[in-house]
C-alpha cells in the first residue's frame, strides 16, 4: 500500500460535482417528470423485482434535491480522505460495495417482510424514490473509522459512527432508508476491518521474509 500522500483524489470532486450539477438540472424539470425520472432510477422493490439492475449503479448519481452545503462538504471530505488514503480503485470499490450491498440487503428485507405480511410493505414503499450517495457515504465513513491508527481514537470514531447509524433506527417510526444506512455502515466497518487485518498480516509476512524466516 502506498503512503496516503502518494494518492491525489480526483474522482471524488468529479463525482460530487457531477451529482450536484445533475441535481440542479433535475430540479428544473416539471414536478411529475422529475418524480418519474427519480423513481425510474431508484433501487426500490418495484424496479429490482422487475430486473432493472442498472438502478444499482444509476441510483448513486441521482439525488432528490441539490446537496445541502454541510452534507456536500462531508461527502467530499469522507470520500476524498478515503481516496487519498487507499487510492481511487479501492475507495471506489468501498463506496460501490456499501451502495450496492446495502441496497440489495434492504431489498431482500422488504421482500421478506412483504411475504410475511402484505401490510408490512405498502405499494408506496415498493415504488418509493430511493436514490443518492448516502449508502456509499456511510460505508466509507464506517471503513475510515475502523482504519484510524491510534486504538483510543479508533474506538471513539467507531462508537461515534455506530451511534450515528443506530439512533435513527431506534426512533419511533424509522423507515427502510434508516435500516439501509445502518447496514451500509456495518458493511463498511466490516470490510475496513478485514482490509486492515490483511494489510497487517501482509506487512508481517514481508518483515519475516526480510529477516530470513521462511513462510508459505
Amino acid at each position: 500500500m502506498k503512503a496516503p500522500s502518494a494518492y491525489a483524489p480526483w474522482l471524488t470532486p468529479l463525482y460530487v460535482g457531477a451529482v450536484q450539477l445533475g441535481a440542479y438540472a433535475t430540479a428544473r424539470l416539471p414536478a411529475q417528470e422529475r418524480a418519474e425520472l427519480l423513481r425510474a432510477h431508484s433501487t426500490n422493490v418495484h424496479n429490482l423485482r422487475a430486473g432493472r439492475w442498472r438502478t444499482l449503479a444509476t441510483s448513486a448519481v441521482f439525488v432528490e434535491s441539490p446537496l445541502p452545503v454541510p452534507y456536500g462538504l462531508a461527502l467530499l471530505a469522507a470520500l476524498g480522505t478515503a481516496e487519498a488514503a487507499w487510492g481511487t480503485r479501492r475507495a471506489a470499490g468501498m463506496f460501490a460495495a456499501g451502495h450496492i450491498g446495502a441496497s440489495m440487503l434492504v431489498y431482500g428485507g422488504l421482500r421478506a417482510a412483504r411475504a410475511l405480511s402484505h401490510k408490512a410493505v405498502t405499494p408506496d414503499t415498493e415504488r418509493a424514490v430511493d436514490v443518492g450517495a448516502s449508502y456509499g457515504f456511510y460505508a466509507t465513513v464506517g471503513a475510515l473509522a475502523v482504519s484510524v491508527p491510534h486504538p483510543g481514537a479508533r474506538a471513539a470514531a467507531s462508537a461515534g459512527v455506530l451511534a450515528m447509524g443506530v439512533s435513527p433506527v431506534l426512533r419511533r417510526r424509522p423507515d427502510f432508508t434508516d435500516a439501509g444506512h445502518l447496514t451500509a455502515l456495518l458493511l463498511g466497518m466490516g470490510t475496513g476491518a478485514a482490509f486492515k487485518l490483511r494489510h497487517r498480516d501482509r506487512h508481517r509476512g514481508r518483515h519475516r521474509g526480510r529477516n530470513g524466516v521462511r513462510h508459505p
